[in-house]
């Protein structure tokens, strides 16, 4: 099991520093967005996979056999104190370090999940009072305020897509459609189960540079195949004004009123003007999708990766 746990911790060191920076630095992921997200997803879960199991199986090493033999033998030493040879402080701080991780890592996913289901609960109560439906567009409302906002909140069914006076007043008809297409998007393709995986991750890490790094990364495509969705209801370069149209508004407030002072909020200006000029150029000039060779070889690799993460980590050479 000791060569399992190396190979396992070499895989989490890869997965947690140079794949996803290269993979953040790669621009075929905005041809096919939903492709990328696939490989992130995997890139997540085996990541996880590979640190606590890395951890765990280095700590079972002494107790021989496969993985499930040696805890079912670790278990069985705990009432007696009867440790096999070779079982040193550095293997209990292994298996004690896996519990931990594993266990932070799960409450955190509870916890985010449970703060977000609240909040959204808050939300739409508060929108039945302070909303009114839009005559004609089911499951969408309309609020009273002078910014252009426009945002969704999902529910186990359909969700709610709200837009506000302002972006009415600031959009023609097509551009209004647009952003109403964007929206809905996010809700019939549940892009916020993604969010919420990756908010966890870097919830649970917060001193894990990567974690934030997939998580903007991963913000980005779902943003950009929502862009797609939409782009195949209403023309493309609709899509890109009102993106426009919107951002203009909201990155003079966001951007420059509401980001902190100094290099923190300066940094956070530049990434979300790289972003909407990320979406803007593609919906402009469409980029061409990934050869149906290489999405299959994409998929590919992401179930390999996963599945071979999951295999080696039960059962360990």
């Amino acid at each position: 099991m000791t060569i399992s746990a190396l190979m396992l911790a070499a895989v989490a060191f890869a997965l947690a520093w140079p794949v996803p920076i290269l993979l953040d630095r790669r621009r075929w992921t905005f041809r096919s967005p939903e492709i990328a997200l696939v490989l992130w997803q995997a890139i997540a879960l085996s990541g996880g996979v590979a640190m606590i199991a890395s951890l765990a199986l280095f700590g079972l090493a002494p107790f021989g056999g496969g993985a499930f033999g040696a805890l079912g033998r670790f278990i069985a030493a705990i009432p007696g104190n009867d440790w096999p040879d070779g079982f040193t402080a550095l293997h209990a701080f292994s298996l004690i370090s896996a519990a931990l991780l594993f266990t932070h890592l799960l409450l955190n996913l509870i916890v985010t999940t449970v703060k977000t289901a609240r909040t959204r609960r808050r939300h739409r109560e508060m929108l039945t009072l302070l909303s009114s439906p839009v005559p004609g567009r089911p499951r969408t409302r309309i609020i009273t305020e002078d910014v252009p906002l426009a945002y969704c909140i999902p529910d186990a069914l359909h969700g709610t897509t709200v837009v506000s006076e302002g972006l009415v007043r600031r959009l023609d008809p097509a551009q209004l459609e647009a952003v109403i297409e964007h929206e809905r998007a996010h809700l019939s393709q549940r892009h916020t189960v993604v969010l919420t995986l990756f908010a966890s991750w870097a919830s649970a890490l917060p001193w894990f540079p990567i974690a934030n790094r997939a998580l903007l990364s991963v913000e980005l495509l779902i943003e950009a195949l929502a862009d797609d969705t939409a782009g195949r209801r209403v023309p493309r370069r609709v899509v890109g004004e009102a993106i426009q149209a919107v951002s203009l508004h909201d990155g003079v407030r966001g951007g420059a009123e509401a980001q902190p002072a100094g290099s923190e909020g300066r940094t956070k200006i530049a990434s979300y003007e790289a972003a909407l000029a990320i979406r803007v150029s593609r919906l402009g000039v469409p980029p061409a999708p990934l050869h149906p060779l290489s999405r299959v070889c994409v998929i590919g690799v992401s179930g390999l990766l996963f599945l071979g993460t999951i295999a080696l980590a039960l059962w360990p050479m």
